[in-house]
């Protein structure tokens, strides 16, 4: 015989993706991990440029391009890898990974792709035209939510999640 909870599982299995005893302001990530995450990206995006000019450098320009358009491709593949893939299906980019933060919806259920995709292109789109300020306001609100995760409805956490 199947027990009350095993029932609404049945009748609606995304309810067994919600965190238990959810609270944003316990969980959410600390302002230094969220800057070192955003670091580390933007480091490991770096890298395609970075390794193609000096590769460019190394061995005279005449030889690189070909190879420049290859990088490029390979790049932007990894960035979209990185800040829409990655996040859609494990709630964190490698940045949050190495820090050990995940994004998640306001109420802890996983996130849709379609509230990743506001978060990570409106949502960075609007804090890059504010010169950052979106960020900051992650370090002074109680929630720790930065400004494109106010517009999406999301909070990024410190930790794993806890199912029911």
């Amino acid at each position: 015989m199947a027990s009350a909870v095993q029932k609404a599982l049945a009748a609606n299995p995304s309810d067994a993706e919600k965190l238990v005893d959810f609270s944003p302001e316990t969980l959410r990530a600390p302002f230094a991990l969220r800057c070192a995450s955003l670091s580390i990206d933007y480091i490991i995006l770096l890298i395609f440029p970075a390794g193609w000019l000096t590769f460019g450098k190394l061995f005279g320009e005449g030889n690189t391009a070909a190879l420049g358009t290859s990088i490029w491709v390979v790049g932007i593949a990894f960035f979209v890898a990185n800040f829409l893939l990655l996040p859609f299906f494990r709630g964190q980019s490698i940045g949050k990974m190495l820090t050990g933060i995940t994004i998640v919806n306001a109420n802890g259920t996983d996130l849709s792709f379609g509230r990743l995709l506001i978060r990570n292109t409106i949502g960075y789109l609007i804090t890059l035209l504010t010169g950052g300020l979106g960020f900051v306001i992650s370090a002074l609100n109680a929630s720790g939510r930065t400004l494109h995760d106010l517009l999406s409805g999301t909070i990024v956490v410190h930790g794993r999640k806890k199912q029911l």
